[in-house]
C-alpha cells in the first residue's frame, strides 16, 4: 500500500470517527431522563429502527467472522447465515409487534428485565436481579468480541499495535455512547447500517469484475482446495457436513428471540405504521447483507490467491480485498478508507448497543430497581454512564489477547442470551399460563446449560460441546423452554390481573 493511499484511508476513518462523536454530543442535551437515555422516548422511525437493529445485530462478525469461516472451510459455513436470516425474519414478523405492545402495557417497561418483572408482578425483583446479571455477564463477552474486531482491523490496515488499536476503538465507542445514549446509538447505527450495506455489496462485485469470472476456478484451485467440494454447501474442509453441524448452524437463528440489544429496538419504535415499514427494510437488509458476506468468503479465496496466497488469519479476508481493490490507485484510495470504515461501523454499531443495554441493566434494573428504588433520574443516569465505562474496561481486558477469536466470543455470548431469554420472551408473549416460577426456571436453566456445555470439562477432560460438536444454543434453548413449561404447570397459575393484561394485549391486535 502506498503512503498516499494510507493517508487517504486515515483521513476517511478519522472523519468517520469524528462524525460518530459529534452525533453523540448532539444528542447529549436531549437526554432529560432515563427513558430518553435508554429507550429514546419510544420515538424511532421505521428506517432508523430497521437499520440500527441490523447493524447492532451483525457487528464485525458479518464482515469478518462469517466471511472468514467460509474462506477457511468452504460454503458449508453458509448454514449459519441461513439460520440467522430465518431468525431475523421470524423476529420481525412475530416478536416485534407483540413485544412493543406488551412492554407499553406492562407499566411502560424500558428494559427486558423490567418487562419480565412487570409481566409477572415480581414484587421481590428476583427476575430483575437474575436477568440483569445474565445481561451484564454475556454482554461483557459480546463487547469484547467487538473490541477484538476493531483491534484486528487497525492492526491489519495500518500495522498499528493491536493493543493500541483496541484502546482507540474502545475510547471512541465509549465517548459517543456515554454522551448520547439510545438516540445517539440508533442514529449512528443507522448511518453505519447504510455504510455496511454499500460496502458488502460494492467490494465483492468490483473484485469479481476485476478478477474475471473465467479465472475464478483456477485461482481457487491454486490455494489448495477442490472447487467442487469448496463450493458444496453440504461439505466442509473437503468432507461431508454432519447433521449435528447443520443443526448447530441453523440454531443460531434461535438466538434472536433473546437478544436484548435487538429487542430494545422493537420496544422503541414510534407506532404501528413505522413498525410495518421497519419489517420490510430490516428483512431486505439482512438478506442482502448476509448473502453478500458469504459471497465475500468464497470470492476472497480466489481473488486474493495470486497476491496473498492463503491468509493466516482468515477473518481479515474482507480487509485484504478492500486493500487490493482500492489502494493501487490514489484516485480511489478514499473509497478504501470509506469501506474500511464500514467494517469499523459494523464493529462499533454492535459494541455501542451492547454497552448501552449493559449499563441500563446496572443502573435502571439493579440500582434503581433493587438497590435504591427512590433514586432520582440524575443519579440513575450517572450510574448508567459509570456502568458503561466499567463494562468497556472489563471487555477491553478480555479482548487484550491478540489471538482472540471474534467468532468464538460472539458464539458464546449469542448462545447465552438466546438460551436464557429467548424461550421466556416467546412464552411471555404467546403462552397465557406462563408464571413467575416458569420465568425464573427458564432464565436459570438456559444460562447454566450454556456455561456447563461450553466451559466445564465433564467428559474425559473435555466439554460436552467439544465432544458432541453441537452448538450450545440448541440444547440450551430447548432445556430452558422445557423448564418454563414444567415449572409453570407444576406451580400456581398466574393471577387474574396477569391473565387479564395478557388478554388485553392479545385483543388489541
Amino acid at each position: 500500500m502506498t503512503t498516499s493511499s494510507m493517508i487517504w484511508i486515515m483521513i476517511a476513518i478519522a472523519v468517520y470517527l469524528l462524525l460518530m462523536i459529534f452525533i453523540g454530543a448532539m444528542f447529549m442535551r436531549k437526554n432529560n431522563n432515563s427513558e430518553d437515555y435508554f429507550l429514546g422516548g419510544r420515538s424511532l422511525n421505521g428506517f432508523v429502527a430497521a437499520l440500527s437493529a441490523g447493524a447492532s445485530d451483525m457487528s464485525g462478525w458479518m464482515l469478518m467472522g462469517l466471511p472468514g469461516s467460509i474462506y477457511a472451510m468452504g460454503t458449508g459455513q453458509v448454514w449459519i447465515g441461513i439460520g440467522l436470516t430465518l431468525g431475523t425474519i421470524a423476529n420481525w414478523l412475530f416478536i416485534a409487534g407483540p413485544l412493543r405492545k406488551y412492554t407499553i402495557h406492562a407499566n411502560n417497561s424500558l428494559t427486558l428485565p423490567e418487562f419480565f418483572v412487570n409481566r409477572y408482578r415480581d414484587d421481590k425483583k428476583i427476575l430483575l436481579g437474575v436477568s440483569s446479571a445474565v445481561i451484564v455477564l454475556f454482554f461483557v463477552v459480546y463487547t469484547a468480541s467487538a473490541f477484538a474486531s476493531g483491534g484486528k482491523l487497525f492492526n491489519s490496515v495500518f500495522g498499528v499495535d493491536y493493543h493500541l488499536a483496541l484502546i482507540i476503538v474502545a475510547v471512541v465507542i465509549l465517548i459517543y455512547t456515554f454522551m448520547g445514549g439510545f438516540l445517539a446509538v440508533c442514529t449512528t447505527d443507522f448511518l453505519q447500517g447504510l455504510l455496511m450495506l454499500v460496502a458488502v455489496l460494492a467490494v465483492p462485485l468490483i473484485a469479481f469484475v476485476i478478477m474475471g469470472p473465467s479465472n475464478f476456478g483456477a485461482n481457487l484451485a491454486s490455494t489448495g482446495v477442490d472447487s467442487a467440494t469448496f463450493l458444496n454447501p453440504i461439505m466442509e474442509n473437503g468432507t461431508n457436513i454432519s447433521a449435528v453441524s447443520i443443526i448447530s448452524s441453523l440454531a443460531w437463528g434461535l438466538g434472536y428471540f433473546g437478544m436484548p440489544h435487538i429487542l430494545v429496538r422493537f420496544m422503541a419504535i414510534k407506532d404501528k405504521q413505522e413498525l410495518k415499514k421497519s419489517k420490510s427494510i430490516a428483512i431486505i437488509w439482512v438478506v442482502l447483507g448476509l448473502g453478500f458476506a458469504c459471497f465475500i468468503g468464497v470470492l476472497g479465496r480466489a481473488y486474493l490467491a495470486a497476491s496473498e496466497g492463503v491468509l493466516e488469519d482468515s477473518e481479515k479476508v474482507f480487509i485484504e480485498m478492500i486493500k487490493k481493490v482500492f489502494t493501487q490507485d490514489m484516485n480511489v484510495a478514499l473509497l478504501a478508507g470509506l469501506f474500511i470504515a464500514a467494517i469499523l461501523a459494523a464493529i462499533m454499531s454492535t459494541a455501542d448497543s451492547q454497552l448501552l443495554v449493559a449499563s441500563s441493566a446496572v443502573s435502571e434494573d439493579i440500582y434503581k430497581g433493587i438497590v435504591r428504588k427512590d433514586a432520582d433520574e440524575t443519579k440513575v443516569l450517572n450510574v448508567g454512564r459509570l456502568a458503561t465505562i466499567v463494562v468497556a474496561v472489563i471487555a477491553l481486558v478480555i479482548a487484550w489477547n491478540p489471538n482472540s477469536s471474534v467468532m468464538k466470543l460472539v458464539s458464546d455470548a449469542w448462545a447465552g442470551f438466546g438460551a436464557a431469554f429467548g424461550p421466556l420472551v416467546l412464552c411471555s408473549l404467546f403462552w397465557r399460563r406462563t408464571n413467575f416460577y416458569g420465568a425464573f426456571a427458564g432464565i436459570i436453566t438456559g444460562a447454566l446449560t450454556i456455561i456447563i456445555w461450553d466451559y466445564i470439562p465433564l467428559i474425559a477432560g473435555e466439554t460436552i460441546g467439544t465432544v458432541t460438536g453441537l452448538y450450545s444454543l440448541a440444547p440450551g434453548f430447548f432445556v430452558s423452554l422445557i423448564a418454563i413449561v414444567i415449572a409453570s404447570l407444576c406451580t400456581k397459575a398466574p393471577s387474574d390481573e396477569i391473565t387479564k393484561e395478557f388478554d388485553e394485549v392479545k385483543a388489541e391486535g
